[in-house]
């Protein structure tokens, strides 16, 4: 395996720092060209030393200065603001660009990396939920491609390794259930911050911790399914599976069903999209048949957890009801942190977004912009 220069846009987060702990093993394989973060510049500053970078991005413009003080002596270069991560993308010594910053932000540095022609390690499902046709469509012209980061959809990936799209029947996208399996409407009207931010199986940042716990996570990558691996999604079926070992599976014509099993560990997807379409040897830790004598399997309730429904509903749609859903949800989970809103309430609030702001059939770049920022303004305001 060639040795790949890697960029990684959001490395202080959970993603990126689980991607730099396998870089850090394989250092022989892999050269880190570029690495970025919002507010956490201590952290990049520590990963920056480490690493040695060619160039970092501080896109709190406010904390270049410290950056820059801190990496001047180690001829690292040091850019700041959102615009730099369009930019940085670009480096020539960049092999592959992993995506994984949070939400909407993820879009425009992800489109300026496809038109670069760079290879992209996608942990930033917003990307293809607010613009999958958008994305799909620059991929194939840029002859690029996208490997998978997320845990269900490197799942399904790896089912498809040597198989045609066209023998394909079904997806299944599995979900753990979140921290809230099982409640009421009632019991979910009371639930706190602290109780949504206590996932029973993955250790992740905070916004997808409220997204599972929601069901909206699973109502994402439900749409990133449907673009990364073409198929309706009238194809791909959610299934709750609470011990969450099995990662997603995929149902072919003649009825043979594939999964790919493991503990939850996002350093194996994370290792996979850098590594393919090879596989190295790794010290993580095996799965066992012994240790999960039984597993188990239920349908999601969309009656109770509305935010899947709503985004089946949004994706049926089309157009730019996706990037509705996505950007009100930001809003709503943001508020929900800060304890403005109830567990519910982010529900309502993301239906109402749908339901107000102007759809817009066939969106160019500009219209998901203007839309992502109309439902922002709008949603601030209800709350």
């Amino acid at each position: 395996m060639n040795k790949k220069g890697v960029a990684i846009l959001g490395s202080t987060g959970s993603i990126g720092t689980q991607a730099l702990e396998v870089i850090f093993e394989h250092k022989n394989l892999f050269d880190v060209r570029v690495l970025t973060a919002n507010n956490n510049h201590h952290l990049l500053i520590k990963q920056a030393k480490t690493f040695k970078p060619n160039c970092v991005v501080i896109t709190n413009e406010s904390l270049y200065d410290d950056v820059n003080d801190a990496l001047s002596p180690l001829d690292i270069k040091v850019y700041a603001g959102e615009r730099s991560l369009c930019d940085v993308v670009s480096e020539e010594s960049v092999d592959v660009v992993l995506t994984a910053l949070v939400g909407f932000s993820g879009l425009q540095p992800t489109i300026s990396a496809i038109k670069a022609k760079k290879t992209i390690a996608l942990a930033n499902k917003e990307t293809l939920v607010v613009a999958g046709e958008l994305i799909s469509g620059l991929c194939a012209e840029n002859g690029v491609s996208i490997l998978p980061v997320d845990s269900e959809h490197s799942a399904i990936f790896q089912c498809l390794v040597g198989e045609s799209l066209g023998s394909v029947e079904k997806i299944y996208l599995t979900a753990s259930g979140g921290p809230f399996r099982g409640f009421s409407k009632s019991q979910l009207a009371n639930v706190s911050k602290n109780a949504a931010l206590k996932h029973p199986n993955w250790e992740m940042g905070a916004k997808i911790t409220i997204d599972s716990a929601s069901l909206m996570n699973k109502g994402l990558e439900l749409i990133e399914a449907k673009w990364l691996f073409d198929i309706p999604v009238g194809n791909i079926e959610v299934v709750v599976h609470p011990q969450s070992i099995i990662h997603s599976g995929v149902q072919f014509k003649d009825g043979s069903i594939i999964a790919q099993i493991g503990v939850p560990d996002m350093k194996l997807p994370i290792q996979y999209a850098l590594t393919f379409p090879n596989r190295i040897k790794n010290n993580f830790k095996r799965f066992s048949f012994f240790d999960y004598p039984s597993f188990s399997f239920e349908m999601p309730d969309e009656n109770i957890f509305r935010n899947l429904f709503l985004a089946k509903k949004a994706i049926g749609k089309g157009g730019n009801m996706p990037c509705i859903l996505n950007a009100a949800n930001e809003i709503a989970v943001d508020a929900f942190l800060k304890e403005k809103i109830g567990f519910l309430n982010m529900s309502d609030l993301i239906e109402n977004c749908m339901e107000k702001i102007t759809f817009v059939k066939n969106p160019t770049l500009d219209d998901y912009l203007l839309c992502d920022f109309e439902t922002r303004t709008l949603a601030k305001k209800l709350i």
